[in-house]
């Protein structure tokens, strides 16, 4: 008996189940399903960033927010000016256009700049815990690549991008992410001690950690001692 197994892609009939406006996958393709979730990422990946900014308030972190929103400025008015359509084969909530992919190019953007910041930006710690500090530099550069790759190739499998589509918005995405990160590191990084002073920043706690090294061991140090301080403070009030 002849073999009439089919792709998604080329059976029409088979039932997708949306997850979201921007990711739908096909009834029982468990594949299909684990890719849908991945194009999700970008939308995370924004309230992440939005989440640490309300707790850490670091003008690196705004500046990098900033960078992403401006990069998907781009695509709309691409996608707008070039109307090239999706390879859509099947009724969508989706109506945008596609060329070139939104999602590829936020996720290169957002690897490509985390790539420089860690390799970079971050150069100085590398001084002590070389090897350590080497491994965990390539893990996340490792991750953040292998993460992007996915969610591209998701894109295609789930019908929503050509291949060129893809290609175009991972291209895109790495060349702004490159010069978001130029502009950031000699223009931006100089002024964010005086933009730190305003008087709005002060009110809203935010701050500029370019020139602690380690911020997370320099706010460990920082509550160890105020802590002991305090301690020490109460008990010799307890004393009296």
């Amino acid at each position: 008996m002849e073999d009439t197994e089919t792709t998604p892609s080329q059976n029409s009939n088979i039932k997708w189940i949306p997850l979201s406006i921007t990711a739908e996958y096909p009834e029982g393709d468990f594949i299909g399903k684990l890719l849908a979730f991945s194009s999700m990422l970008p939308h995370a990946l924004i309230v992440s960033f939005i989440t640490l900014i309300l707790f850490r308030r670091d003008l690196h972190t705004i500046s990098y927010l900033i960078g992403l929103v401006l990069n998907e400025g781009v695509n709309y008015v691409l996608k707008h000016t070039l109307r090239q359509g999706r390879p859509l084969v099947r009724p969508s909530l989706l109506h945008e256009y596609g060329m070139p992919s939104s999602h590829s190019q936020f996720m290169w953007f957002f690897t490509t700049y985390m790539f420089l910041f860690i390799w970079v930006r971050l150069r100085h710690i590398s001084q002590t815990n070389t090897v350590w500090v080497w491994i965990w530099k390539t893990a996340i550069s490792l991750a953040c690549l292998v993460t992007s790759i996915i969610v591209a190739g998701s894109r295609i499998y789930l019908q929503y991008h050509t291949v060129s589509q893809v290609i175009v918005g991972a291209l895109l995405g790495s060349v702004l992410g490159i010069l978001w990160f130029l502009i950031t590191h000699f223009a931006l990084t100089p002024w964010f001690p005086t933009v730190a002073s305003w008087r709005l920043c002060e009110w809203l706690l935010i701050r500029d950690q370019t020139l602690i090294p380690n911020v997370i061991w320099f706010e460990y140090t920082s509550h160890r001692h105020e802590s002991k301080h305090r301690s020490r403070k109460l008990v010799s009030m307890k004393s009296q």
